[in-house]
Order: C-alpha cells, then sequence, then structure tokens
C-alpha cells in the first residue's frame, strides 16, 4: 500500500481545495517529508483528511465524547455529537470533502472520496449523511456500492490494513507516538506481517517445522527397525 495524493475542500482550518501530490515534483523525489507550521495552519487537518477518506474515521474525534454541540436555528437535535466527524466540515461552509489515491496491496490504483453537504446548499442547512466512494483511479469505475460499509470493507481489502493497524502504523496522530509499542506481541506481529508482506514467511516456517517432525518420525522408525534387526 502506498498513499500517492491527498485531496481537500473546506475541512477544519482549510478552506477552499487543497492539495498534497506525491506523485509530483518535487515530492515525487523525496524520501523524507515534514509537515509543518504553526499552530492553526491545517497540518492535522490534512492527517484527518487522509482518515476520513479511507476509514470515516479520525483519530482526532475518536477520544471526544458524545456531547451533542451546535443546532440549526431553534431545533437543538440539529447539531451534531462532538465525536461525530462531520464536524470537521468548515464553518460557514456548505459542503465539504476528503480524497485519497492510493496504491493498493494488489499494485492497482483507487481513489477514495468522503464528502459531507448541507441541506440546500447553504451554509446553515442541516448537515446531511456522509457520502463515501472507492474507485479505479485509472477508469473511474466503482470499485463498491452505495452503502458506506461495503466502500469501507472495499477499501480495507484492498490497503491490507484495517483502521487500528493504519493508525499504529502510517499515522502516528499526536499523543499516539507509543500506540505501536503498546500493542500486544501478537497484534505487532500481524501488523508487521501486512505491512511487509512477510505473512508466506510464516507459512512457509510452519510447513518447514511439519516436514522436519515428519522426517524425524521417519528416521525414528528407521532407527528402531535397525535396532530390532541387531538383536
Amino acid at each position: 500500500m502506498k498513499i500517492l495524493a491527498i485531496h481537500g475542500r473546506n475541512l477544519a482550518s482549510l478552506a477552499g481545495h487543497f492539495e498534497v501530490d506525491f506523485t509530483k515534483p518535487p515530492l515525487d523525489r523525496a524520501g523524507l517529508i515534514a509537515i509543518t507550521g504553526p499552530t492553526g495552519a491545517g497540518k492535522t487537518t490534512l492527517l484527518d483528511a487522509m482518515c476520513l477518506a479511507l476509514f470515516d474515521r479520525t483519530p482526532r474525534f475518536g477520544n471526544r465524547g458524545g456531547v451533542l454541540i451546535g443546532g440549526v436555528g431553534d431545533d437543538p437535535t440539529s447539531g451534531l455529537k462532538a465525536n461525530d466527524v462531520r464536524g470537521i466540515l468548515r464553518h460557514g461552509a456548505s459542503e465539504g470533502w476528503a480524497e485519497v489515491e492510493f496504491r493498493g496491496v494488489d499494485d492497482r490504483r483507487f481513489r477514495a472520496r468522503w464528502e459531507v453537504r448541507r441541506a440546500r446548499g447553504k451554509a446553515e442547512g442541516r448537515i446531511q449523511p456522509q457520502r463515501l466512494e472507492l474507485l479505479d483511479a485509472l477508469t473511474g469505475r466503482p470499485i463498491a456500492g452505495d452503502r458506506k460499509q461495503d466502500v469501507l470493507e472495499a477499501i480495507e481489502q484492498r490497503l491490507g490494513l484495517d483502521f487500528d493497524q493504519f493508525r499504529r502504523s502510517v499515522l502516528l496522530a499526536q499523543g499516539e507516538f507509543a500506540a505501536f509499542l503498546e500493542a500486544n506481541g501478537s497484534e505487532r506481529a500481524e501488523l508487521l506481517e501486512r505491512m511487509t508482506g512477510t505473512g508466506l514467511y510464516r507459512v512457509l516456517g510452519k510447513a518447514a517445522w511439519e516436514r522436519a517432525k515428519l522426517i524425524e518420525r521417519e528416521l525414528d522408525l528407521l532407527r528402531r527397525e535397525r535396532e530390532a534387526l541387531r538383536m
């Protein structure tokens, strides 16, 4: 899996359209990339956009409670819970979206998109359910249906990582740098296998161990037969 580009519009501190394309100069030749800037510049929002497009989740909102905030007019039920990712839509904007182009574990290019809108295209309209889609980046052909869960499952299958594995290995959000180290041994082993594609060696190792045990039993039988002949 490899992230190729991140696009978005009207998310948190980033007004209008923004884009980071790792396939174009000078980023295509960079071995190491640092995201820097003052508080509020949009560093975390850029990472949020990546997570939203791929998982409809982001570490920033995962640690918040479910208190209802905001609202439209006199209807308090039109607000959002503090942990609702749609709250990332920039204040005063009627629509926003995040898009990630990536190379999957099958070496094909895909485009994952997350978007949210307000009713009637107005900033004061009731916020609508988010919409997700996964497309073949070359043909534009949809990979999954319209159901959000189907899209998320299709993305995870092509990434080769679920949200927690992605968060621990690809995205270490502020305050979570120890997440990978704090995972138990089996979780780390599974994650490393999926990241490096070395799961095959575990299978080969198990097969070699079983073969060695079989040969050992056959050798032991031959030794017994030899001893019987000597008697």
